[in-house]
């Protein structure tokens, strides 16, 4: 509970542009959690901590807490080769790992800063050769326009380049391409989709540029480029990565989808979190419009329970605004005991980045062992630190 006993909204895991997002650029998402009383929020892009410092200064100026978060796409290779899935449905052994409560201002030593740098250049590149592909397509449809990469780099990512920048940039050639003609858009969309026809209004942007991604990039597509192995590094060397930028190495729950299923990893919550813990990750997240409430209170209420430092977000990486503030599938509000459990959690990281910005041990050791039988030390300074600025 908050000093004054009301619970700070917290949302610990949100994308800006520097990797891909719904918002404009990094005031616009604080904005908008100031304007829906959401108090503690964490930045959580792919692969960069570019936004760190003006996350931190801009935050604080509107009495928000600020979190320094990552996010990895790692490859466990025991999961890949036995079949399982762990939180990504479609790819055995894939695995999303978030760092939480990284150092700002950034840090990272060698040989984890190249690391870091040879998976970002691997994603762009993988980005680039869809482009290339794109524009092969377009050639062959005489579309009379082409979609230009560097043009991309520069003025629409920060850095890391992803597939939807891709997708958006193609809508945005094809609109000025079509003098922003609804008609001829649409016919030419469904020209290059192979006959397919364009369900989302011309207008939808976030619509169009999803069946855009859908259609011509992911596999199957006349673009699709398949990631190079080397885009993924082992789980260990990810949370080596995280450990050694002084955060916390945690595992992102996909949990069930909207027919009830789950991966092979996590339908069993209790062997998930021992396994992890054999990992040594102690940690985990949700992102909560993902899942029912009845499942969030079962997995993230049984984590807690059990020792992990638990919070909660929404990711905002795709062209879709939603609310920021937290709540489950169908919009279900969260739960008291949910709320306490995300603002627990970001009391910890809030404690652990404190304590290491000042180099002493944090939440974990430089082992990446966590302190979990002082977890409620950790909560009560981090509570107090979040007070002090909210």
């Amino acid at each position: 509970m908050g000093t004054y006993g009301k619970i700070p909204n917290v949302n610990a895991h949100l994308h800006t542009p520097y990797s891909f997002s719904a918002f404009e650029n990094l005031t616009d998402a604080l904005e908008r959690a100031a304007d829906e009383n959401v108090k503690v929020v964490g930045i959580n892009d792919f692969y960069s901590t570019d936004g760190y410092e003006e996350w931190d200064k801009e935050a604080r100026k509107r009495h928000l807490y600020p979190l320094f978060n990552i996010e990895f796409i790692s490859l466990q290779k025991e999961d890949r080769d036995s079949g399982i899935r762990v939180n990504d449905p479609n790819n055995p052994g894939r695995t999303y790992i978030s760092g939480k409560g990284l150092s700002c201002p950034p840090s990272l030593n060698e040989p984890y800063a190249s690391q870091l740098a040879g998976v970002r250049a691997e994603s762009n590149a993988q980005v680039k050769e869809m482009c290339d592909r794109v524009n092969l397509l377009l050639n062959a449809y005489d579309a009379g326009f082409s979609v230009d990469f560097e043009n991309i780099e520069s003025f629409m990512a920060k850095g890391l380049v992803r597939e939807r920048h891709l997708a958006k940039a193609l809508r945005m050639y094809a609109c000025i391409h079509f003098k922003n003609e609804p008609n001829d858009i649409k016919c030419f969309l469904e020209k290059i989709f192979d006959g397919k026809t364009l369900k989302s209004d011309i207008f939808d942007y976030a619509g169009v540029e999803n069946e855009i991604r859908g259609n011509l990039l992911k596999a199957g597509g006349a673009a699709f480029v398949p990631e190079d192995p080397k885009a993924f590094l082992p789980l260990g060397d990810v949370r080596n990565i995280i450990i050694a930028a002084g955060g916390i190495p945690t595992y992102p729950f996909l949990g069930d989808d909207a027919k009830g299923g789950f991966t092979d990893f996590e339908q069993d919550v209790v062997k998930a979190a021992e396994t992890l813990k054999q990992r040594g990750i102690y940690a985990a997240e949700f992102i909560t419009t993902r899942n029912s409430i009845e499942v969030l209170e079962q997995y993230a209420g049984y984590l807690h329970d059990n020792g992990f430092v638990v919070t909660f977000g929404t990711e905002h990486n795709t062209p879709v605004m939603e609310p920021i503030l937290l709540h489950a599938r169908n919009n279900t509000p969260l739960t008291e005991r949910l709320k306490q459990i995300n603002y627990d959690g970001a009391c910890v990281i809030a404690a652990h980045q404190e304590l290491v910005r000042n180099e002493k041990n944090g939440y974990i050791d430089a082992h990446g062992n966590a302190d979990i039988d002082n977890r409620h030390i950790y909560i009560k300074m981090g509570d107090e630190l979040i007070q002090n600025v909210i």
